[in-house]
């Protein structure tokens, strides 16, 4: 009886004795105990009345049994719908009354100040991990469940978008989508049961749970299991390991360190860096330090990985690499959807399995976000090179329109980065009585920081007058979300008013 994401990730584990994952306190799960754990939770979910097609909201800390939870909901035909640790009871709310979830599943310490919430939404609340209510429910279970029949085309998860231009938005994705994209993956970045991926990102998110962990158990490796990135904990994991997936703050962070040497990881077969971009100052200082090219691919919550640099051949600083090898991408007109010619910056609009079936409850936002011929917006600009390479130039949304003229953020941001002092920078546009928009530079220093007039001084020579910042702030860090991307929209809220006139003084 076929459920296809089922069959490919969690059935293969059963009854095999190899190490799956190393966990902190030293103790390490085999893939038949986690294959037995799923089946328990499964049958846990089923006794809390959870049904095909039901929406699971899991708010809790990294562990094996929030994986299993995952395994669980493809068995019998749930919907997995992970948050965001760090959510508010007011954004959990509007996930789990927006989703229409049956269960909520939330840590121990929690479940008491979320059981209102829970009771006013009509939701049965659960808690999950040690100590936790469903771990005891599924601690009296079987340990063998037989999975419901599935279609490629069927809800596997929900992910909500994180709401930076409205009300989040739950992206639907299928078996085929989260399949799909696993074995593209597996197969470009060589994954085999030979390795041990070192994974210290989050799990309720694309990137630690779809491409780390669908990777990993689709080709049979195996992984270091770490809550979170600790530097310590992950430069004492790193002899055992033989890959990495990582945020650009987990290699600035090594590459702070004096211990990060060839010595340390120049036995490993693959560092790879997504959910924000990675300077190219930090893919030269780490190949310098290790003897090993940071691998970087592009990718977003509706669509999983979409693009690549190469396992063989140049990954090339400040690019994404080509598309996948099932991913068709153009770059268009963002009006009309004209595609561009090579070379020029518009919209980046993809085709492929990987793509998501659309938004939760939201038809009338899907249609608008897909072409008529079936590519998706991605709502990412960017322009293809010479070499086929991808360079994400900057959300659509952040896109500057000061005088009348487009300036892309990242073009002002490769040349602000060069600057002697500046760690990075991060360019916005903000409302100017004269512009309309006004160019503004956002910078982090290093040690004493960049002397701003110097840095203003040198821009008048690198760029055309138009796309040259009109003030400048430095702070001592720029605001990041749990994946490691600058909050631009905070920002622009901070600074809103920086070349507004001051009202005259009485």
């Amino acid at each position: 009886m076929p459920n296809p994401l089922y069959d490919a990730l969690f059935a293969p584990m059963a009854g095999q004795a190899r190490p799956l994952m190393s966990l902190p306190e030293g103790d390490v799960l085999s893939a038949a105990a986690f294959h037995a754990m799923v089946a328990r939770f499964a049958h846990a979910l089923e006794a809390a009345g959870v049904g095909m097609g039901d929406r699971v909201v899991v708010q809790a800390a990294k562990s094996p049994q929030m994986l299993a939870i995952y395994g669980a909901c493809v068995a019998t035909g749930a919907v997995f719908l992970p948050l965001n640790t760090g959510y508010t009871g007011a954004e959990v709310e509007y996930f789990a009354s927006d989703s229409g979830a049956r269960l909520m599943l939330v840590d121990p310490g929690h479940k008491a100040a979320l059981a209102p919430l829970a009771a006013r939404l009509g939701i049965r609340l659960e808690s999950l991990g040690e100590g936790g209510s469903l771990d005891a429910i599924a601690a009296g279970c079987p340990a063998e469940f037989t999975p419901v029949d599935r279609a490629d085309s069927d809800l596997a998860a929900l992910l909500y978008t994180s709401g930076t231009t409205g009300r989040s938005k739950g992206a639907m994705m299928s078996h085929a989508n989260l399949l799909s994209n696993a074995r593209t993956l597996v197969g470009l970045w060589r994954f085999t049961p030979k390795d041990v991926l070192l994974h210290a990102l989050p799990i309720f998110h694309t990137h630690g749970l779809f491409v780390a962990c669908n990777v990993t158990f689709l080709s049979g490796a195996q992984m270091i299991f770490q809550p979170r990135f600790d530097l310590e904990a992950v430069i004492a994991a790193l002899p055992r390991a033989t890959a990495m997936m990582g945020v650009p703050t987990f290699y600035t962070r090594l590459l702070s360190d004096p211990r990060l040497s060839w010595d340390l990881a120049g036995h490993m077969r693959l560092f790879i860096s997504g959910s924000a971009p990675l300077l190219a100052e930090t893919h030269r200082a780490w190949a310098e330090r290790t003897g090993q090219a940071i691998l970087e691919r592009y990718g977003m919550t509706e669509t999983n990985m979409l693009t690549s640099n190469p396992y063989d051949g140049l990954r090339k600083p400040g690019t994404v690499g080509p598309p996948l090898p099932d991913v068709t991408l153009r770059i268009a007109d963002p009006d009309t959807g004209t595609p561009l010619p090579q070379g020029e910056t518009g919209m980046i609009e993809v085709r492929g399995p990987n793509v998501f079936q659309g938004y939760w409850q939201m038809p009338d936002k899907t249609a608008a976000e897909f072409r008529p011929d079936g590519y998706f917006i991605t709502g990412d600009l960017g322009l293809v090179d010479s070499d086929g390479y991808v360079q994400i130039v900057g959300r659509a949304k952040d896109l500057i329109i000061s005088g009348g003229f487009n300036v892309y953020p990242k073009e002002v941001e490769q040349v602000l980065d060069e600057m002697p002092g500046v760690l990075e920078s991060a360019v916005i546009g903000v409302p100017h009585p004269d512009f309309g928009e006004g160019v503004l530079a956002v910078l982090a220093g290093t040690g004493a920081g960049p002397d701003l007039e110097a840095v203003e001084a040198a821009m008048r020579d690198r760029l055309a007058r138009y796309k040259q910042p009109k003030g400048y702030v430095l702070l001592d860090e720029l605001p990041r979300n749990t994946m490691g991307k600058v909050q631009k929209a905070e920002l622009r809220a901070r600074f809103r008013d920086r070349f507004q006139p001051r009202e005259a003084k009485g």
